[in-house]
């Protein structure tokens, strides 16, 4: 099989980095490793390098060449969930008396772990518009290590400049990472805009089908693959294999699920703009959103996340989330189906009485790939009857 690398199309990258065929039987789908050991060819020769589940299995191993793959890095790292993954960053680059800046408007399981976890062990932190430069620079200090970024931002669809706040962060000697859950990497790669690491929850988006709970980063920076590797192999948060190669066969459509995604959140949003319920829609693909230019400048496609703002406040909103049809009502995003979320007593309820706080009048779509028709119908639906 042909090398798979970056002169070859995203696509193609999705469907074949780390997935050759098994050279033994030619299975095009490469076998599934269940096993939590491995026979050592006398001590310490490691056939592969394997020697034990935790350090490394080759299912885990192609997952982790395929995420790189996709985000434009040499090193991609799995782990059991998105913030097991943001927890063995944190601690391999953080020690108490370092600060942390992130936006005011992210994921709420984001923000406890910061908050709540590290904050005990004595990180500090900030939170900030990440779309305001002059506010971000404003709250950089001198024991800042970590400049956190999600653009699209969870769930008021922010949009920040990569680019821009990489070049902030490099200059005060933060390390600057960047949330691409909402986008994935079909749609925007902030490796490429000089952002040091990229974090997932694998659990939307690159898989894809609501069937796998899942996290991972990518990096092209060695030493900090190295520090980071060392507590995904010594505190054991990794994914296991079955789970990475569910990760894995949904990351093969991502290409084809981010466009339909895209497409029908974009027909919901230009459909109900003006409709009398709603006081704002929240998706960056509508010009009149005020990240409009720069989303299309940095990304490829404006995503399946779009977020809703209501003129009858929460009661309204709660009346919405809970009458759509198709749209069920759950957490999470990126699926394959449709989903409804209240993100004040949901996926946010742990930032309620913080800066990062969502309003109640808020309610976030996460739109799947059924017909775009029948989902713009089942959203017309549920507002006309409010």
């Amino acid at each position: 099989m042909t090398s798979i690398d970056q002169h070859h199309g995203f696509a193609t990258r999705a469907v074949h980095a780390g997935q050759a065929f098994d050279p033994t039987t030619g299975a095009v789908i490469p076998p599934v490793h269940l096993t939590s050991t491995y026979v050592q060819d006398g001590i310490g020769g490691l056939r592969g390098g394997y020697e034990y589940s935790r350090g490394g299995n080759p299912t885990r191993t192609a997952l982790e060449t395929q995420l790189a793959a996709l985000e434009g890095g040499t090193h991609g790292l799995s782990f059991a969930s998105g913030l097991a993954a943001e927890d063995a960053l944190l601690r391999a680059v953080l020690a108490p008396g370092d600060h942390v800046v992130i936006g005011n408007d992210v994921y709420g399981g984001t923000h406890r772990l910061i908050n709540r976890i590290h904050g005990a062990w004595g990180i500090r932190h900030s939170t900030v518009d990440t779309s305001d430069l002059d506010a971000v620079r404003a709250a950089i200090e001198p024991a800042t290590k970590v400049l956190w970024v999600e653009t699209p931002s969870n769930p008021l669809m922010k949009i920040s400049d990569v680019a821009a706040l990489v070049a902030l962060g490099h200059e005060a000697g933060a390390l600057v990472v960047v949330d691409n859950t909402f986008a994935s990497p079909a749609l925007q790669q902030p490796l490429a805009l000089g952002a040091d690491v990229v974090v997932h929850s694998t659990t939307k988006y690159l898989g894809g089908h609501s069937d796998v709970v899942g996290g991972a980063l990518v990096t092209s920076d060695d030493e900090l693959e190295e520090q980071v590797r060392f507590i995904q192999f010594a505190a054991g948060a990794v994914s296991a294999p079955f789970d990475a190669f569910l990760t894995s066969r949904g990351i093969k459509t991502l290409a084809l699920r981010m466009r339909q995604h895209s497409g029908s959140a974009q027909q919901i949003a230009e459909t109900v703009f003006d409709h009398p319920a709603l006081t704002r829609v929240l998706y960056p693909g509508l010009a009149s959103h005020p990240g409009h230019a720069l989303a299309a400048s940095q990304m490829s496609g404006f995503g399946g996340m779009l977020t809703l703002d209501f003129a009858g406040g929460a009661e309204a909103a709660r009346k919405f989330a809970e009458t759509t049809s198709l749209f069920q009502l759950a957490e999470s995003l990126g699926g394959v189906e449709s989903l409804v979320n209240y993100p004040s007593e949901m996926t946010h309820a742990s930032v309620k009485g913080t800066p990062a706080e969502v309003p109640e009048s808020i309610v976030r779509l996460s739109v799947g790939v059924e017909e775009t028709s029948d989902l713009v119908a089942d959203v017309v639906e549920a507002l006309d009857r409010l």
